[in-house]
């Protein structure tokens, strides 16, 4: 059986998402817990505060995805 997990994983148990949506937004997400996130017509996943996010890939040109550490890095 192929593993339908996110590849985000291999960055951390969480992430900061960037999510660039067709219309010229951008959203960012901090605190998705990896292992939550499931990959369909709309990419569902955790976030560590206990919310869930669910992003209709349709609408999605391309998601910048960095580890934890490099975003507190960027922040300070």
């Amino acid at each position: 059986m192929p593993n339908l997990h996110s590849t985000a994983g291999t960055l951390g148990k969480t992430v900061t998402q960037i999510i660039h949506f067709r219309n010229g937004n951008k959203r960012t997400f901090s605190g998705i817990l990896t292992e939550t996130i499931k990959q369909g017509e709309f990419t569902k996943m955790q976030l560590a505060d206990g919310r869930m996010l669910m992003i209709n890939t349709a609408n999605v040109d391309c998601i910048e995805i960095f580890s934890e550490s490099i975003d507190q890095q960027l922040q300070a």
